[in-house]
């Protein structure tokens, strides 16, 4: 085995094993691992092949991908088969996986927070008004994460300052200024 098929390999079992932290499933994030090892957009067969998957199992990964924005998929010239080329700008692929989560997840946490809330302001009862309190605390933090969100969704700062600044050290607080998202350090 080469080197080249024995990193493959790790590369490929590390990247399904750390499929659900993303949302996915261990296949889809094999074969995405799978596609990233390739100089070429390999077709169905040949991803087939390499990991030992069947043809619906590679269909429904790379289809997934796709939603994800993470695959774009090739039709190869003079032929009706197809193949698959990965996004791999780095930059790209995270933010579109942080949309997708986003929408899958963090979007119907504020929704509902949003209908609570003005449930329980309702109810006049000690219990309902530390519940309350409690959610209002944690729709507080919800919407300071989703203002951090929508500045990376859009490029903002990431573009010009890297993703650096959005995985710095946990001691940074968000801030706005002129109606931008901007991230201060706290003083300890």
């Amino acid at each position: 085995m080469s080197a080249v098929d024995a990193v493959r390999h790790d590369f490929v079992e590390l990247w399904g094993s750390m499929a659900t932290f993303w949302g996915i499933s261990p296949t889809t994030a094999r074969v995405h691992s799978f596609l990233l090892s390739q100089v070429e957009p390999p077709e169905t067969e040949d991803i087939m092949q390499g990991l030992g998957l069947s043809r619906g199992a590679v269909s429904m990964a790379c289809r997934e991908l796709r939603d994800w924005g993470l695959v774009f998929q090739e039709r190869l010239p003079g032929s009706r088969r197809t193949a698959y080329r990965p996004a791999t700008d780095l930059e790209r692929v995270i933010r579109n996986i942080v949309k997708t989560r986003k929408h899958r997840e963090w979007d119907p946490i504020l929704e509902r927070l949003r209908e609570w809330i003005p449930q329980l302001a309702a109810d006049p009862s000690p219990e309902a008004a530390l519940f309350r309190s409690r959610l209002d605390a944690l729709e507080a933090m919800a919407k300071r994460l989703d203002a951090m969100l929508e500045v990376f969704l859009k490029g903002g700062l990431v573009s010009r300052f890297g993703l650096k600044l959005m995985t710095r050290a946990p001691s940074t607080t968000p801030a706005k200024k002129d109606n931008a998202l901007v991230l201060v350090e706290e003083t300890p």
